[in-house]
């Protein structure tokens, strides 16, 4: 049986994290470990997960770091710790979830069974009614969004192949970290997953989302601490995505399209008052371009595998769903044409 390291970053929110670390415990899947990351809440929290992982015995491994590292970094630490140790997958799961208790099983037989990467599952919402996530999509636009997001429950897809798996509740196999690298730690939070995934299809892996791996999801528990957090996250961590990982062929014809829709939501994050947010995102994007992406980008370009053809396949051929103002904006431009 395949060994899985569970990997669960605390950042401010023990409550929800004891309730997660619980419906875990009763996986129907027997052979793993959870790996608890206390991100550097200095709240107290720290000292109740040492007491906890007294009574829990070798059952809990808890990885104490001294200041936040982001999502990013914090699930570095336990996903290096993972592979030291072994592991042959690791799972990754939000602390503001709980799982079902066959969750672990069905992401490790599908895995197994597909020769994916990457395993997702269908995340929905807390009170079960509404999806959060199928698996996440990235579009000819070069926007990333979640698949089947707010729909209700019984409206998620089929099983098959998608292009990105959520970080809050998938599977990854530790072969495919050891060949692509871990998480992107200069996203430190916000699109780092979809970063890995679109690594993952250059490189020749495969993303599989199976809908009987069921969690379910609080939303924006941990950003909702941080006023304006996701809005400078979001403006900063989208041009490195694109500039990262869209290959030479399809870069132009993208990047035209992200860049105009891009500058159109900046205007509307500043007439909705998140202007300081927003313009310090968009700065730190400009800086980390030079320091740092595009020489990332080389790299991954270089090595990958796929074929432009395929990754054009793979893309969704539109605006994601919730962008309305940006659709009727192009049906303003197509009727004037």
């Amino acid at each position: 049986m395949n060994r899985v390291a569970i990997v669960v970053l605390n950042y401010k929110g023990i409550e929800d994290t004891i309730s997660c670390l619980a419906s875990l415990s009763k996986q129907s899947y027997e052979n793993f470990k959870i790996v608890l990351i206390e991100n550097g809440s200095n709240d107290g929290s720290a000292e109740e997960f040492k007491k906890l992982e007294l009574q829990r015995g070798g059952s809990l491994h808890t990885i104490y770091n001294q200041k936040n590292l982001g999502f990013a970094g914090g699930v570095n630490c336990g996903i290096r710790w993972a592979i030291e140790n072994e592991f042959d997958y690791v799972a990754l799961f939000n602390n503001d979830a709980v799982a079902d208790k066959d969750w672990l099983n069905e992401l490790v037989s599908t895995a197994k069974e597909k020769q994916s990467g990457i395993t997702t599952g269908l995340l929905l919402h807390e009170d079960g009614k509404t999806i959060d996530s199928t698996g996440d999509w990235y579009t000819t636009w070069g926007l990333p969004f979640p698949r089947n997001r707010n729909d209700p429950s019984n409206n998620a897809e089929l099983e098959g192949y998608v292009f990105s798996g959520s970080g809050g509740a998938s599977l990854f196999s530790t072969a495919m970290f050891k060949k692509i690298g871990l998480f992107d730690e200069d996203f430190f939070a916000y699109y780092e997953d979809t970063d890995l995934s679109f690594r993952a299809q250059l490189a020749g892996y495969k993303v599989y989302y199976q809908p009987k791996a069921i969690a379910y999801h609080k939303q924006g528990a941990t950003s909702s601490k941080m006023p304006g957090f996701a809005v400078m996250q979001t403006f900063k961590n989208l041009p490195l995505l694109l500039t990262k990982n869209v290959p030479n062929s399809l870069l132009l014809k993208t990047g035209t399209r992200f860049w105009f829709a891009y500058f159109l939501m900046l205007g509307h994050a500043i007439k909705k008052g998140n202007g300081t947010p927003a313009i310090k995102g968009y700065f730190q994007s400009i800086k980390l371009f030079w320091s740092g992406t595009l020489a990332k980008r080389k790299i991954i370009q270089t090595k990958k595998i796929a074929t432009d053809d395929y990754i054009k396949s793979i893309l969704w051929a539109d605006l994601p769903p919730d962008q309305t103002g940006l659709r009727k904006l192009r049906k303003m431009f197509t009727k004037n044409a």
